[in-house]
């Protein structure tokens, strides 16, 4: 396994929700802020939408995490629930019941009325402690038009001066669609807050896989090619599913040819693997002369290396019968007619020569630091697009700065801008010094192995 070779202390580029790994791009920080600021606020309804893969469901779970012990959660990740299902699944999510009760006890067999008349009980029984109930609904776009006018109903549960319960729902972009139906006209009219997810940017995806390695904890710095970058960008449409994808399949790739530097190259035979295809004009030599679209490039078959190895050693036994044994009895090369010429474009690909492909430029993107290594910390930042125009700055003086999001509190999310990955503070401070004058306060900072990517000073 490759997280045995690079020494990972967690695969960094799993499937799974985890919010450790939440990389908070421009919309994510967006849609996070709004959706906390709405809850905050006690706000009805809420719709948080995006593409397949975007980390919808990563953002629900990183949402849970930030609550305080007064709020109740109820996270729902199956849609396909009748009304009934759905209200005994919001009691066992808010503690209400147990499974037990759910199975044998009178809840059992009890009505939607009298279900919602559970729930509205606990919801009450919020108020004199100050607490505040929050549900919130994955894979919205599969729920029926009962199961969503039910969940309208339910956000109309409330006091003189505040909502008991709030309503996050998360689906697709169809979603939309599906609440702008006539018969969901009410529904519509109550949403509060209308949050959408985008794919990444060419940067942001370099900054994702950054802080995906990071968080990690490899032992072995791992490096991406600037082109290998521009490639994942290029195959994967900026989609964090597709990058993890991608990426997972490239460090399976560099960990059999025992390097810690993942090249163009590497990116186009993990896209064959997970069955994407190359846009034309991302790779250069050979492989952009093909048609419209390229498949990612895969590993020759058993049956052409046969048919490339049996010419070639017929070739070779010609050769050496040539020199040894001379022409032919009773022909000459002069006397022996030309042989024909046949296109090149009818041999069989195996058989072309093929010019080798240039050298991979030396990789500029520097890898975060790890422990017992030294970087420059640039600064912190509170707003995303003054930490861009940093980064901006940085990249017009030919340096490779990366991020670090640090969650410091439920609504305090910071920034921070770092360059380099260096073995000596001597080095650092060179370095640092080499800087611009807009960067004076930057400092040196070492590496942390804490659970949670912060970075501590070195003392």
């Amino acid at each position: 396994m490759y997280e045995d070779y690079y020494g990972f202390v967690q695969p960094p580029f799993s499937l799974t929700p985890d919010p450790r790994f939440l990389y908070r791009s421009e919309s994510h920080d967006v849609a996070l802020q709004q959706v906390w600021q709405s809850i905050r606020r006690k706000e009805g309804f809420i719709v948080l939408t995006g593409d397949i893969g975007t980390g919808k469901t990563t953002v629900c779970r990183t949402l849970l995490e930030q609550f305080d012990q007064k709020t109740f959660t109820a996270l729902i990740l199956n849609p396909f629930l009748s009304v009934e299902e759905l209200l005994r699944e919001v009691l066992l999510s808010f503690g209400v019941v147990s499974k037990d009760a759910l199975k044998t006890g009178r809840l059992s067999t009890a009505s939607k009325h009298e279900l919602v008349r559970t729930l509205h009980d606990f919801l009450l029984s919020l108020v004199p402690l100050h607490g505040s109930a929050v549900l919130i609904i994955d894979e919205a776009q599969h729920l029926t038009a009962e199961v969503l006018e039910e969940i309208r109903v339910l956000s109309n549960l409330e006091t003189n001066d505040q909502k008991l319960l709030q309503v996050v729902i998360v689906g697709q972009l169809n979603l939309i669609d599906i609440l702008h139906k006539p018969d969901l006209r009410q529904l519509n009219q109550r949403i509060s807050i209308r949050c959408y997810l985008k794919a990444l940017t060419r940067e942001e995806v370099e900054a994702y896989v950054t802080h995906r390695l990071w968080v990690a904890r490899g032992s072995t710095p791992v490096t991406f090619t600037p082109k290998a970058f521009d490639l994942v960008h290029s195959v994967s449409a900026g989609v964090p599913r597709m990058i993890n994808l991608l990426c997972d399949r490239a460090l399976m790739i560099g960990c059999e040819n025992k390097t810690s530097r993942i090249a163009e190259e590497h990116i186009v035979h993990a896209a064959g693997q997970v069955g994407q295809e190359i846009p034309k004009g991302k790779i250069k030599g050979e492989l952009s002369t093909t048609t419209e679209t390229t498949p990612a490039m895969a590993m020759p078959s058993r049956r052409t290396l046969a048919i490339a190895a049996a010419v070639a050693i017929v070739a070779l036994i010609g050769v050496a019968a040539f020199f040894f044994v001379g022409s032919p009895i009773g022909s000459s090369s002069a006397d022996a007619p030309p042989a024909p010429k046949v296109p090149l474009r009818q041999l069989p690909l195996s058989l072309v020569a093929l010019p080798a492909p240039a050298a991979m430029p030396e990789p500029t993107p520097v890898p975060p630091p790890v422990f017992g290594s030294f970087a420059i910390l640039i600064g912190t930042y509170d707003n995303v697009k003054e930490a861009q125009n940093a980064v901006t700055t940085l990249r017009e003086q030919k340096l490779s700065p990366y991020t670090i999001d640090v969650l410091l509190a439920p609504d305090d999310v910071q920034r921070r801008i770092l360059l380099g990955r260096y073995p000596t503070r001597e080095e650092a401070e060179a370095a640092r010094q080499a800087l611009g004058p807009q960067f004076t306060t930057a400092r040196i900072i070492r590496g942390s192995q804490e659970r949670v990517p912060v970075l501590i000073p070195d003392p």
